[in-house]
């Protein structure tokens, strides 16, 4: 699924789905939808392109108006917060910004399977759960950029950070300091100035949706990925349980549908090469460091995720990792 364009599996999809068949029985319902990122920005792409979908597939039955985007809106750890209380009624976020609503959010982006498979498995199932308890309604993936990477001014040639000061956001925390690093937030417009003036020396961030930018003051990448930066479509359940049969239905077929096709707009393998031609170097580790690297990224982040829901935490990793 990763990267690829199935223009013939989505046929067969949106065939299966029956979605050739519907039709505007029922009055057109306007949802108001908010972005955690800002509007036109790289990482909003995704959910904005599946708004458009939507708008477009489902014209007389169900319709998106965007309101706009954190921070212009709010913080953008408000966003799923704010939703769930009726202010807006749809939102794309990644589970680093709900984790104020649920403790249990990280577990989405820790997961090793693809979609499909979290929807057989029952993960997806389980964490529906303890979001619905919090009057928020889990749709779909509506973005995958992948997994996050570390990237840095400075080579380093093992898994140990002590000593770099580099900038964080919640996905990874525990994994950079885990490893030694010192480390502080900052919002995304700062991570060039923060590069450039040498605040930080590294930052963490996804290979897709990466600013272009950065290659100014980005000279190396760890060529271990670790989670997965996804945008997940999260709709109030008041309003949801509001909607017609029909008006779900739709929905959630339009869903299901833009996130067979992964929501992944450039190719991890292009990049790479596109990142090389920019004159960014690839670290790789080997044996005993690699496996030190990968399982300190796994064991730091779900070791977070129990410490804050001992009840649930445990179950989660089971039903989202191959362990």
């Amino acid at each position: 699924m990763i990267g690829a364009k199935w223009s013939l599996a989505t046929v067969a999809v949106i065939a299966a789905l029956g979605l050739s068949t519907w039709t505007a029985s029922a009055k057109e319902v306007t949802l108001k939808g908010a972005s955690c990122f800002p509007i036109g920005s790289v990482v909003s792409v995704g959910f904005e392109a599946f708004v458009k979908r939507l708008n477009k597939e489902a014209k007389g039955i169900i319709q998106i108006k965007v309101v706009g985007g954190a921070p212009a809106i709010g913080s953008p750890f408000t966003m799923t917060r704010r939703m769930a209380r009726g202010i807006t009624d749809f939102v794309g976020c990644p589970d680093a910004y709900y984790g104020n609503v649920i403790p249990e959010a990280p577990a989405m982006r820790l997961s090793d399977f693809t979609p499909e498979q979290n929807r057989k498995n029952g993960a997806w199932d389980y964490f529906s759960k303890l979001l619905e308890a919090k009057n928020v309604k889990f749709i779909s993936q509506v973005m995958d950029n992948g997994p996050f990477y570390l990237w840095l001014n400075k080579k380093i040639t093992k898994p140990d950070l002590t000593g770099l000061h580099l900038r964080i956001a919640p996905p990874y925390t525990a994994f950079f300091k885990a490893l030694g690093a010192t480390v502080q937030r900052s919002n995304i417009a700062q991570v060039y100035t923060y590069m450039e003036n040498k605040t930080v020396v590294g930052y963490g961030w996804p290979m897709l949706g990466w600013p272009s930018a950065w290659t100014k003051v980005t000279k190396y990448w760890v060529d271990h990925g670790f989670y997965r930066a996804g945008i997940q479509g999260l709709m109030n359940l008041d309003k949801w349980k509001a909607l017609s049969a029909k008006q779900r239905d739709v929905f959630t077929k339009i869903a299901l549908a833009h996130e067979v096709e992964g929501g992944i707009y450039e190719n991890l393998a292009e990049r790479k090469v596109w990142l090389k031609k920019k004159g960014l170097q690839a670290i790789t580790f080997q044996g005993a460091n690699r496996e030190k690297y990968v399982n300190t990224a796994a064991d730091a982040a779900w070791q977070e995720v129990i410490d804050r829901s001992p009840k649930h935490g445990a179950k989660l990793r089971k039903l989202f990792t191959r362990q």
